[in-house]
């Protein structure tokens, strides 16, 4: 089983089983993992707003699609934002790395007065989170599939398809879930 922490810039990808509709399909970054919980982000739920009318100052920096997303279905009122840096050696205390040089960025900062500048971001709004031996539960009932992260994951310009290609990626047999069809009845 996971220990605290080390699910840290993992990806949870969800399993044709959780048929939550907050979850179905979902990619999570997780952000925190610790004895009173964890916090993740979805990745691939865009929304309808763009980020030029919500948090203007980061409509520059953020990748395609230009809109916000989802997080998740806690607190749906916070704002977060993942930003990939150009260098994370001197990125600044505004910044805290995830995977690489992705990392969790001050959206109270302007993404130019950064030491080392912002070269993309992607602004989320709630976040998914559990409480403490929640997720843990959720792992052993096989609900998630624990992956590695690639930065990119976060910044992806094809949000939708993201859970395919996440899973096309592992090895076998989990690269075969990514040929799940949405309804078994399909099949």
């Amino acid at each position: 089983m996971w220990k605290p922490g080390e699910l840290v810039g993992k990806l949870l990808v969800a399993a044709p089983v959780l048929t939550d509709p907050h979850f179905d399909r979902t990619v999570i970054l997780m952000i925190d993992h610790s004895d009173d919980g964890a916090l993740g982000l979805v990745l691939n739920r865009p929304t309808n707003t763009a980020v030029f009318d919500a948090i203007e100052p980061w409509a520059a920096v953020t990748s395609e699609p230009l809109v916000l997303f989802g997080g998740g279905p806690v607190q749906p009122e916070a704002a977060f934002c993942l930003a990939l840096v150009t260098d994370p050696e001197v990125a600044g205390s505004s910044w805290s790395p995830i995977v690489g040089r992705l990392g969790m960025a001050d959206l109270d900062r302007d993404p130019f007065d950064f030491e080392e500048g912002v070269a993309l971001a992607r602004l989320f709004v709630g976040y998914a989170g559990w409480s403490s031996g929640q997720l843990e539960q959720e792992l052993r009932e096989e609900a998630w599939f624990v992956c590695d992260a690639q930065a990119n994951d976060a910044l992806s310009d094809d949000p939708d398809g993201l859970w395919q290609a996440v899973l096309r990626r592992q090895t076998s047999p989990l690269a075969w879930v990514a040929q799940y069809p949405d309804d078994p009845n399909d099949n």
